[in-house]
Order: structure tokens, then sequence, then C-alpha cells
């Protein structure tokens, strides 16, 4: 009885998780709007997240291990890793989205 229940709550959450990715609101808005608290509805969009195809191979990556070099062909741009996920920075790139990237891959790969 009690993995029938966990499988239900698995599915209440799978579909939660599906409309709010389709909402386009933000994770607090959304919540608000729902009542749900927003520390649960990311802890089952990352349970819920598929990891890119780079990051699959990369899951025994030492925690903290983002490492950036200087691109050699391309002066101004910045390599960036996390796990097997690469990214190249331009030097006009915008802090907040990149912190927001390197985060989400770090959470899956």
């Amino acid at each position: 009885m009690a993995k029938a229940k966990q499988q239900q709550k698995r599915e209440t959450w799978r579909q939660r998780v599906t409309e709010y990715r389709a909402s386009g609101q933000s994770g607090s808005t959304w919540c608000a709007a729902q009542g749900i608290k927003p520390h649960l509805l990311y802890y089952w969009t990352q349970q819920f997240a598929s990891p890119p195809e780079a990051c699959a191979t990369s899951k025994q990556r030492q925690p903290g291990s983002v490492s950036g070099h200087q691109h050699e062909k391309a002066p101004g741009i910045i390599m960036v890793r996390v796990g097997a996920a690469t990214i190249e920075i331009l030097p006009d790139f915008n802090a907040k989205v990149l912190g927001n990237v390197v985060r989400v891959l770090a959470a899956v790969c």
C-alpha cells in the first residue's frame, strides 16, 4: 500500500512539474498561485530533470570542479567546463545568466 501511495505522489508531482514548465512563469510565481512551497517544486524539478547527453557520463565529477581557461584561438572568449559540459563565454556575457546556467549544469552533471 505504501508503494502505491508513493507512486501516486510521484505522478502528482510529475504532472505539477510539467504544468510549471509549460506555464512560462518563475518558480516562485507559479508556486504562489498554486499554494505550493517553492522548495518542494525545486526538489521535484530536480527529480524529473533529464540530464543533457553531454552530462550523462560525468556523474563521478567532484563537487566544485568548475574550471575555466582562456580560449587560445579566440581572444576574449573564456571556456568553462562543468562536468562534461563546456560553455563558451563571450566578453559581453550576462553574469546572472551564466550563474544560472552553471548552477543547473552542476545539478545535472
